[in-house]
């Protein structure tokens, strides 16, 4: 997949199945949009994803969702800041000037509710007026549902705040997850309580709140079950918010290793325990409700299902 960050100039493309939104979560509703423009893919088109970048903290960190909109086969990701230029950009101008004359769109997909242009006055029946006008198809896209309210990405901040993780990979179709490197930290697991790998969010990454979470740690193709917290550690006294996972039945080192960690249910709250023994008791009892919960579900299945 071509990954490009506008900062200026448009790219020239030829043949451009476009979809075009902020994607932030890219949830159900927005992978169908995407499911419509590797359909124009088959037929000889590029996939091409056009997303706004807002400066607000993401579901997914860029390279998150860069990585998951290659493995569903999108050709070309554009991201584009929502600076000045782009706020004042007429609708017209728009389509004109980057849908066609860059892009030369063949196909559009969007959503019922997409807005765009200045004002956010250009609407998904301006752009169909338009595509008779230059040449291109658009295809218009209901909302998907979940509870009778539609998925969006608000939804599922909503859901992410209050910790509801098996609501969120619902909204999702796909378990809520934070990639990231395993760093060295002060050893205190080894020498107190049990051996963990750490992970250090990005600051633009969104989190659930503090606390412990039922988890699956992927290591390239491999697959480990744990336990993870989220948070300052503060029975150990840590300064920055960080991602620490226990992985049942694994002594190994793992440091340096790139680490992708998927959440399932969120355990208990983060808090101080008066001892390290007082911790330990309760990480032994998290350790069971983790290993219970597999017990009962696949990790696999959790992983591949798609919902609809």
């Amino acid at each position: 997949m071509e990954y490009l960050n506008i900062h200026g100039d448009f790219p020239r493309l030829l043949n451009s199945a476009v979809t075009l939104g902020k994607f932030d979560g890219v949830h159900r509703g927005h992978q169908k949009l995407v499911e419509k423009i590797l359909e124009k893919k088959e037929e000889g088109a590029q996939a091409v994803l056009f997303a706004f970048l807002s400066s607000s903290q993401m579901i997914d960190t860029r390279e998150e969702r860069a990585e998951f909109l290659e493995s569903l086969g999108v050709d070309v990701l554009l991201e584009c800041a929502l600076d000045q230029k782009m706020r004042h950009m007429k609708a017209e101008t728009f389509v004109k000037e980057i849908l066609v004359g860059d892009l030369h769109a063949c196909y559009v997909a969007v959503g019922e509710d997409f807005r765009f242009g200045h004002e956010r006055k250009g609407t998904p029946a301006l752009l169909e007026e338009m595509g008779k006008d230059y040449g291109f198809e658009v295809e218009i896209l209901p909302k998907e549902m979940q509870d009778n309210r539609k998925i969006s990405s608000t939804y599922i901040r909503e859901e992410l705040r209050k910790g509801n993780m098996e609501k969120v990979n619902l909204l999702l179709g796909r378990p809520f997850s934070l990639k990231g490197t395993v760093q060295h930290g002060r050893g205190m697991g080894h020498k107190f309580l049990f051996p963990t790998a750490n992970l250090v969010p990005a600051e633009e990454k969104l989190m659930p709140p503090n606390g412990v979470y039922i988890t699956a740690s992927r290591f390239g193709d491999r697959i480990l079950q744990g336990i993870t917290n989220v948070g300052y550690k503060p029975t150990v006294g840590e300064k920055f918010l960080g991602v620490e996972t226990y992985l049942f039945d694994c002594s190994e080192d793992l440091y340096g290793r790139e680490c992708v960690v998927e959440f399932f249910r969120f355990q208990r709250p983060e808090q101080k325990f008066a001892s390290f023994e007082a911790l330990r008791g309760q990480m032994q009892r998290d350790i069971a409700a983790g290993k219970e919960f597999f017990d009962e579900k696949s990790v696999d299945k959790m992983r591949k299902i798609r919902y609809s």
